[in-house]
């Protein structure tokens, strides 16, 4: 029988009502000092009938802390801040996981207070957000290999201050060139220890940053977000299918809520690691393989993608831009009305201009 994006699925404990995912998008509405807001919650709350609504990027420690403006789970006056935004959520019916971001090397000292972290001393040849803006990321502090488990670690605390928040589960950021991508990667990566080199120490820090985080809060509220060969942040990944399948293979005895892919390789390479995951499988469709001539980056997804990936084996599609401007974009979906655009200009920061007034679908007579 065809899965439909409109069928239930049983996340865990969880019975989504819908396969439809909310992609985590960091909209930057949290005040300066790292705390969600009344804004935040209403954000959410509004786009509550998604099947799981998956959080900005939440920084799990001061270290790994990335953007300015973004509302964190550092600590537990942080983790207090976000209660009222899931109990919105709740109330309006739906289910969110908070998505758990260690910067490493994308980062800046004006921003944290620390220098940077990463596998190596090796910066990305990039700018970075700053609260005097742009500015070239630097050369970050390679970790010890003492050091290592500590910030693997810090997955598994922020993920038990979240619960304790009230979030549904958790999402390991593990994707876009960020600390887990970095381990994975073979230019950001030049370690000569068990953390570097080989596939098996290369997926090491990802695997033990998820086992910490299952064991502290259960597998089933645990997930992992992954980009294969992505590129993004100036991390290059060789052997992408050999990588990733090493990961996925390790991983999928963990027994874990979710992995959520981008569609950031090629097709086959995309449908050889569903079938090597027994688990849900999530996708982005959102694939930066086909730019074109857009200057914000990747193709959104729309109902047709969503359908082809369902058809190749996804359990649930995740939709990124096309929840900033639709509230009610299950509805939509639903019933193939038009989608709102959402204007760029209003993606980060700010106030409710462009997040939340977005209306809902005007029927007419």
């Amino acid at each position: 029988m065809t899965t439909s994006l409109f069928d239930t699925h049983q996340l865990g404990k969880l019975l989504l009502p819908n396969r439809v995912v909310m992609a985590p998008m960091s909209r930057i509405r949290g005040t300066a000092d790292g705390y969600a807001t009344d804004l935040m919650a209403t954000y959410f709350a509004q786009r509550a009938t998604a099947g799981l609504l998956i959080s900005d990027a939440i920084q799990p420690n001061r270290v790994g802390t990335a953007n300015p403006g973004a509302a964190g789970l550092r600590t537990d006056a942080e983790a207090a801040s976000w209660r009222p935004v899931t109990d919105a959520v709740h109330t309006n019916g739906g289910r969110i996981f908070a998505q758990l971001m260690h910067g490493g090397r994308v980062g800046h000292e004006s921003v944290s207070g620390l220098q940077p972290v990463g596998p190596s001393a090796v910066a990305v040849d990039a700018t970075v957000f700053t609260p005097a803006g742009p500015q070239s990321a630097p050369v970050p502090r390679a970790l010890e290999t003492a050091e290592v488990p500590e910030q693997a670690r810090s997955y598994a605390e922020a993920a038990s201050r979240a619960v304790d928040a009230g979030f549904d589960g958790v999402e390991l950021h593990g994707a876009n060139g960020y600390l887990i991508g970095q381990f994975l990667s073979s230019n950001a990566n030049l370690r000569t220890d068990s953390y570097g080199g080989s596939i098996r120490n290369r997926i090491r820090f990802a695997v033990e940053a998820v086992e910490a985080t299952a064991d502290a809060i259960g597998a089933d509220r645990t997930g992992i977000r992954l980009s294969p060969g992505a590129g993004l942040w100036g991390v290059v990944e060789e052997d992408v299918p050999a990588v990733y399948g090493a990961l996925l293979d390790e991983l999928d005895r963990l027994d874990l809520a979710y992995v959520h892919l981008e569609a950031t390789t090629d097709e086959p390479t995309m449908v050889g690691l569903r079938r090597r995951w027994s688990g849900t499988f999530m996708v982005n469709p959102s694939t930066w393989l086909q730019r074109g001539e857009s200057p914000y980056g990747p193709v959104p997804t729309n109902r047709e993608s969503a359908e082809h990936w369902l058809g190749l084996g996804a359990d649930l599609v995740s939709f990124g831009r096309a929840y900033l401007a639709n509230p009610d974009l299950v509805e939509r979906l639903r019933l193939r009305l038009p989608l709102a655009e959402a204007d760029p200009a209003t993606f980060y920061g700010g106030g409710s201009a462009g997040y939340l007034d977005y209306p809902g679908y005007r029927h007419t007579a």
